[in-house]
């Protein structure tokens, strides 16, 4: 019993930090691409159900810790893409096909291998960008509504500083105690209480492929399934990484006609449940991530309640608490995009050309960042210089020019879609 005991409370650590960690960026996510309050919380639960089905099917299946969730980075594009042509069916038909690119990913190792080429700046620069609003959004509110946004701030430094993996999710209660009363008792009782789930017939759109189904598959993969799985290898399992795709991509179209966005590999909180604090035995830690799947798909069933939460408050107030869940991960992709210094031009321009927003032919900021990045890396890369002869390869080259940035591919030691680790 002691045995099984451990890794299902560390399961049940993992899904609630999971899911109070970063729900508001989900829901903010959602209704920024033109959900409606049901469709919102439609969503929520669609994703918590997918995520939880994949991490109990991917952990009784393989014996590992595969922990699930969805997608925060890709939930923080929908923020900075904003409406989408077509609306929020074009929305929905785009998150089926992000879907299906993941399932390809799973199905056809070059294209896998394609996404983690892609240079780690770049990569970083435009995760970064498309985090950057949302990790505002603490300063604003502090200067909107400073008695409600202090506090929460206050709470989050605290914690931050002691009870690190607690932070967000206890600045998330203050925010909630905030918003119940300073809220009419009667809007409170209007809360739904059962699980929703509002269909929606996808539409097609090729702004709305261009614009968000491409970043969010682009996104999904370099900042949460790679670093995933290099959590897993880091703690020395060799994990199926191609089974992983299939078997997220196809439960995030199963969950993309009912408003969800992405689920993906865990990358935040996977340490969680394949770290030995969930139990001494690596062979015994996928009880850790079947029972935090168990446990996310459950938290989901509060998907409406959560989401008038968030209605009834400000705004700006639920943005902040987002934006706090999101600043470690700003700050990575801020070091990752400009660690290396010749492909540092480039990554900046990705960051700016995504941080601005801008919308043009119904595309959003985070394609033309990736393609100006593009761009300019291709237009100012330094060519290699001359061999050197033999007879004065022993002599010190003056000006050596430093290693070029490497790829999500070597950086993360991102493995083959059969699941062995490059060596």
């Amino acid at each position: 019993m002691a045995g099984v005991l451990q890794p299902v409370l560390a399961g049940v650590v993992t899904a609630l930090v999971g899911f109070a960690s970063s729900f508001t960026v989900v829901l903010a996510g959602l209704r920024a691409v033109g959900a409606t309050e049901t469709q919102a919380a439609s969503g929520l639960l669609a994703v918590c159900v997918a995520s939880g089905a994949s991490a109990v099917w991917l952990g009784l299946r393989h014996r590992l810790p595969m922990s699930i969730a969805w997608s925060t980075p890709g939930a923080a594009l929908l923020v900075a893409t904003g409406p989408v042509a077509g609306g929020w069916p074009a929305a929905v038909g785009a998150f089926v096909v992000s879907g299906l690119l993941i399932v390809a990913a799973g199905l056809f190792p070059p294209l896998s291998r394609a996404v983690a080429a892609i240079p780690k700046p770049i990569a970083g620069a435009m995760l970064a960008g498309v985090l950057l609003p949302l990790c505002t959004a603490p300063v604003r509110a502090l200067v909107e509504v400073p008695a409600l946004a202090g506090p929460v701030v206050v709470v989050w430094l605290l914690l931050h500083r002691f009870a690190r993996r607690w932070a967000v999710p206890g600045a998330l209660v203050v925010a909630v105690v905030a918003i119940a009363s300073t809220t009419p008792p009667g809007r409170l009782g209007g809360a739904g209480l059962g699980p929703v789930f509002d269909p929606t017939s996808p539409a097609w759109s090729l702004p709305a492929l261009a614009g968000l189904a491409v970043p969010l598959f682009l996104v999904t993969m370099a900042a949460q399934n790679v670093p995933g799985m290099a959590v897993l290898t880091g703690y020395g399992y060799r994990p199926p990484f191609g089974s992983a795709l299939r078997v997220t991509g196809l439960a995030s179209m199963a969950a993309a006609p009912v408003g969800g966005h992405a689920v993906n590999l865990a990358a935040i909180t996977a340490a969680l449940a394949a770290g030995p604090d969930a139990h001494p035995d690596p062979d015994r830690r996928w009880i850790a991530s079947v029972t935090a799947g168990v446990g996310l798909a459950v938290l989901g069933l509060g998907a409406g309640v959560a989401t008038t939460l968030v209605l009834l408050s400000p705004p700006v107030l639920i943005e902040a608490v987002a934006g706090l869940a999101l600043i470690g991960a700003l700050a990575t992709a801020l070091t990752a995009a400009v660690a290396e210094p010749d492909a540092r031009e480039a990554a900046v321009v990705t960051f700016v050309v995504t941080a601005a927003g801008v919308t043009l032919l119904g595309i959003g900021g985070a394609f033309w960042g990736l393609l100006a990045g593009g761009v300019m890396l291709l237009l100012f890369r330094r060519r290699p210089e001359r061999p050197v002869p033999p007879d004065r390869r022993s002599e010190p080259e003056q000006g050596e020019k430093p290693e070029r940035g490497r790829s999500l591919e070597s950086a993360f030691g991102a493995a083959r879609t059969d699941g062995a680790p490059r060596d």
